[in-house]
């Protein structure tokens, strides 16, 4: 069972994206979307997720400008999207909206997770940061370690804060993640209390696990799916 829910946020109500497992969930998970929004992709996406037995759910973090996606590639209606996002706490009350609908499902921290793609990779990384839950996974997550947007500082610096482990997912040939940026990052995650991972893909693009994109590298995308649902096995705690 699929399809759209309204959360409750300070700023109003926010549309999300919820698939149910076929049985017992083994917990919930958290979708963070690409800078495109709550598109196809992420609704697939958020599908998978529960057909591997979790509860999931994608919240459109665009809904201060009044929600809607982008083609790939037409970055001038993902800035006007991105332009009612004046920093990360408006984020971090978006994932903590998810968070909490998930709690009410019956989960505790425990067996909460989180993945995301693109600008949601970077959004992964930032909640691992600020909140304690079961796991995270971050696939391509741009700005972490260079900065994209102004409002939206770089995070590799608190990297030995780190609350939540998080596994980061990574394509050698990104043009727009350095190999030398995904090994800084590798290197700060030395301090980071939690478990980490960083693994790199020889050949993969950014994007490389969207298979609506040109850049979809089949076996990096297998490859780091089976990981993405290794972590949370090995991570989440399922309902309490």
């Amino acid at each position: 069972m699929a399809g759209n829910i309204e959360l409750p946020t300070p700023d109003g109500p926010m549309r999300a994206y919820e698939a149910h497992p076929p049985g017992d969930p083994l917990g919930g998970v958290v979708v963070v979307m690409e800078a495109f929004g709550v598109n196809a992709h992420i609704e697939d996406v958020t599908r998978r997720i529960a057909a591997a037995g979790y509860h999931a759910i994608a919240p459109d973090l665009f809904h201060r400008s009044g929600g809607g996606t982008a083609e790939y590639g037409d970055f001038e209606t993902v800035m006007k999207l991105f332009a009612s996002l004046s920093g990360d706490e408006p984020i971090v009350v978006d994932v903590d909206a998810a968070l909490g609908h998930l709690r009410g499902a019956g989960f505790d921290d425990r067996g909460l997770g989180i993945v995301g793609f693109c600008f949601g990779g970077r959004v992964t990384f930032l909640t691992a940061l600020e909140r304690a839950i079961g796991a995270a996974v971050g696939f391509y997550g741009g700005g972490i370690v260079t900065g994209r947007f102004p409002q939206f500082p770089t995070l590799v610096e608190r990297a030995e804060s780190l609350q939540t482990p998080w596994l980061g997912l990574f394509g050698d040939e990104d043009a727009s993640i350095p190999v030398d940026d995904v090994e800084r990052l590798r290197a700060a995650l030395g301090a980071a209390p939690v478990e980490t991972e960083i693994v790199r893909y020889p050949g993969a693009k950014h994007g490389f696990h969207c298979d609506a994109r040109a850049d979809f590298h089949p076996d990096a995308a297998a490859d780091a799916w089976r990981r993405t649902l290794a972590w949370f096995a090995a991570h989440l705690s399922g309902p309490r």
